[in-house]
């Protein structure tokens, strides 16, 4: 049987928490609720006691979540992010909610951005959003639909669906001219570097020493923190890069970019998934999440090609 609904906690009091929660301060989340410090103060403290367990811990101006007040936060905070997005929708039916799709940087600049004006001459009638971020973004709190993961498969839920693996080969513009990437090759060319430790297999070190080319001298090296940065440096002829051919295949088969002769793709442990907010399992977000399949389908056999 449903908790009775006279015993919730109202509305204004969970409205005034979560405001607190999401800013960490009284004074600003009473700044954003248009009202006096002492107005959320006593929301708070109403809270409280209609629950009976404390929620915050009061510091010399500061807040902090006791274990019951975080638990409550991440359920209450999702819930009325919720209902904030049905109430714009409610209140202008007329405007078309995007659906919200997000990955690094990288991926959306190289993979799905060149796809995206496909999927809107097929589909004009919905509206997509990027949200291109090299943090783990919360889908739920962020109101996203659909996220392109990275990662290994214990990184990733259950429900995750596979998208395309991971493999790296050096590339260069064709005007280089590179041979096979050996000593002599090392000191006439430039190497592109991702600058990101948390990804050795995507950087030179690793790849070189692989090959035990470690200690051979290079011409010099350029050093990136956005893997898409890379990419076009490269396509600019600035040097040699290792390329992720799951993003880089059309510049591949169009000869924007070409494979360092004698050089074969290394495989990672890495792959792109799919994951679903099943919170937001609307009509538009199924209608991406198909496209967005049918792209990684086609990606796949061009890496396999």
């Amino acid at each position: 049987m449903p908790y009775p609904l006279a015993k919730l906690p109202p509305l204004d009091l969970v409205r005034g928490f979560v405001a607190v929660g999401r800013r960490m301060s009284i004074t600003l989340a009473a700044q954003d609720l248009h009202v006096t410090q002492s107005a959320v103060s006593r929301q708070i403290r109403a809270l409280e006691t209609h629950l009976g367990v404390p929620l915050l811990v009061r510091g010399f101006r500061s807040v902090s979540f006791t274990s019951e007040g975080a638990q409550l936060f991440r359920m209450a905070d999702v819930w009325l992010s919720q209902l904030g997005d049905l109430t714009e929708q409610l209140r202008a039916p007329e405007r078309r909610t995007p659906v919200t799709v997000t990955t690094t940087i990288g991926v959306a600049s190289l993979w799905l951005l060149p796809r995206l004006g496909d999927f809107q001459a097929a589909h004009p009638h919905i509206d997509v959003r990027v949200a291109a971020d090299n943090r783990l973004i919360d889908i739920d709190r962020e109101s996203v639909d659909i996220a392109i993961r990275y990662s290994l498969r214990d990184g990733v839920p259950d429900n995750a669906a596979w998208l395309f693996g991971e493999a790296v080969v050096p590339v260069a513009h064709p005007s280089l001219k590179t041979r096979m990437l050996d000593a002599e090759e090392l000191q006439r060319h430039v190497l592109l570097e991702f600058d990101d430790p948390t990804r050795p297999w995507l950087q030179w070190s690793e790849w070189l020493n692989a090959r035990g080319l470690g200690r051979m001298p290079t011409r010099g090296m350029l050093r990136f923190n956005q893997y898409d940065q890379i990419v076009h440096a490269a396509l600019a002829g600035h040097g040699i890069a290792l390329g992720r051919l799951a993003l880089i295949a059309p510049m591949l088969a169009d000869k924007r970019l070409e494979a360092v002769g004698g050089q074969a793709a290394s495989a990672t442990e890495h792959a792109y998934w799919l994951v679903r907010n099943t919170r937001r399992a609307t009509p538009d977000a199924e209608v991406v999440t198909r496209w967005l399949m049918e792209q990684a389908e086609a990606t796949a056999r061009e890496l396999t090609a």
